[in-house]
């Protein structure tokens, strides 16, 4: 088995059984009062969002983080150009980039019971500057899919709506993964080539572990 294959198995398991009690500690320890509110506001959210059907769901965690987040560059955040943030130190710097809302919204789902299978981060190209532009700039937003085959809903931290990807046509996807596989493009099958990405989603894993998700 390759060792991206591996870490994405265990970050599965990683979110089996989560010590939220630790995670409200160390948000508290690390990042001050306001930190553990919002975990302790995000643990109430769950609560309320457990007996939600699975649309509903989305639409709940996709509002938390949406409203309780500001949108900052890594290199603001984290002095570093590129750094993917555990749910944890997301809510406690109070912001992240589109992988850091991206990560915690997909975290969060799955530990309401979302299936993997249902749910993918997905790397895209969004046109910016109406739909005669020419440009676009690195995304990523969370795909939630029905059925293997159905049209996905896109959770994006620039729109406040769950929106079915075919009112975002915005959006070109490049490649996707959850903690079951990897897809490139429009692939049906996932994929083994590593990538440079990956060892980055294994450092999250590493971390989330170290933090009560484990």
């Amino acid at each position: 088995m390759t060792s991206w294959l591996l870490a994405l198995l265990l970050f599965g398991a990683a979110l089996a059984t989560p010590n939220f009690d630790r995670m409200q500690r160390l948000a508290a320890e690390r990042y001050g009062a306001r930190a553990s509110e919002t975990v302790g506001a995000w643990r109430a959210m769950m609560a309320d969002a457990a007996d939600l059907e699975e649309p509903a769901r989305l639409e709940r965690v996709n509002t938390f983080f949406n409203r309780r987040l500001a949108f900052e560059d890594d290199s603001v955040i984290w002095g570093q150009q590129d750094y993917w943030a555990t749910p944890l130190e997301t809510m406690g710097k109070g912001a992240g980039d589109c992988e850091d809302f991206s990560i915690a919204k997909y975290v969060t789902l799955r530990q309401l019971g979302v299936p993997a299978e249902r749910l993918r981060l997905i790397y895209v190209r969004a046109q910016i500057g109406g739909p005669q532009s020419g440009i676009s700039q690195a995304h990523m937003v969370l795909g939630y899919y029905a059925t293997p085959d159905a049209e996905p809903l896109i959770l994006d931290n620039l729109i406040g709506e769950v929106r079915p990807a075919s009112r975002r046509s915005d959006l070109f996807p490049v490649f996707s993964f959850n903690s079951e596989g990897l897809w490139v493009g429009g692939a049906s099958t996932s994929s083994a080539d590593p990538t440079t990405r990956l060892s980055r989603w294994r450092d999250v894993l590493d971390r989330m572990r170290s933090e009560g998700l484990e």
